[in-house]
């Protein structure tokens, strides 16, 4: 999906990097790359690591840095274009519970034409562009880690490792204290789910669209915070 933008912005300056965040490593996410042939550089981060440094809690989400290195803006909500469960259409022979996940996933807020807009606004004019922050406003919205947060990312890696050593049990406990700790890092969930797979709602007692409902709906792509 980045693709487009990257031929188009490439020859200006701009080199766009994809991380998949997905423990299953080359095995899950690797078909997918393979798919997409991209002619960017196209990582897989099994250990979280992009989560830690940039404070990441959900996918897609976009962080600028410019040429020297220094974050121009740090990570939030990145579409390179309408999604197509945007414009899924229910079917008529849907069930209750799937015509309710179809409608809640159509709501989620996405701005992907004002992204790329400012983007290409960045490209254009680098330090000039209104949308790109200074460091002190970097860092004025950039907030620390809290212990839950710390805590939970130490049971999530606990519980990555226990799994990639076989112990199932013990990695679902550490996952589930990772979840709970820190409820609203999607990226946690998604991979604690992906690696169980088919029965992960059976054994987590929960579900994706059971979790977006309760945190709400409007948090789970928070609008992006830049200029209209």
């Amino acid at each position: 999906m980045w693709q487009e933008l990257r031929e188009e912005l490439h020859p200006r300056g701009l080199e766009i990097v994809t991380i998949a965040l997905d423990a299953a490593g080359a095995e899950a996410a690797g078909p997918w790359i393979a798919k997409a042939a991209p002619r960017h550089p196209s990582l897989i981060d099994r250990e979280h690591v992009v989560d830690a440094l940039f404070g990441i809690v959900n996918v897609p989400s976009g962080v600028w840095i410019d040429e020297g290195g220094a974050i121009v803006r740090g990570p939030e909500p990145a579409h390179p274009k309408r999604p197509a469960y945007k414009d899924r259409v229910v079917p008529a022979d849907a069930t209750p519970p799937q015509r309710e996940r179809i409608e809640v996933v159509r709501s989620l807020h996405v701005e992907a034409e004002r992204y790329v807009a400012a983007v290409r606004d960045w490209v254009a004019l680098g330090p000039r562009s209104r949308y790109a922050l200074s460091p002190d406003d970097v860092v004025q919205r950039s907030r620390p880690r809290s212990i839950a947060e710390a805590t939970a990312a130490a049971h999530f890696a606990l519980g990555r490792a226990l799994h990639h050593a076989g112990e199932r049990g013990d990695a679902i406990a550490h996952f589930r204290e990772a979840h709970r700790l820190h409820p609203t890092n999607w990226t946690y969930r998604r991979d604690a789910w992906s690696l169980i797979g088919a029965d992960h709602e059976s054994i987590y007692g929960t579900s994706w669209l059971a979790e977006v409902k309760r945190e709400g709906v409007a948090n789970y792509y928070p609008a992006l915070d830049m200029p209209e």
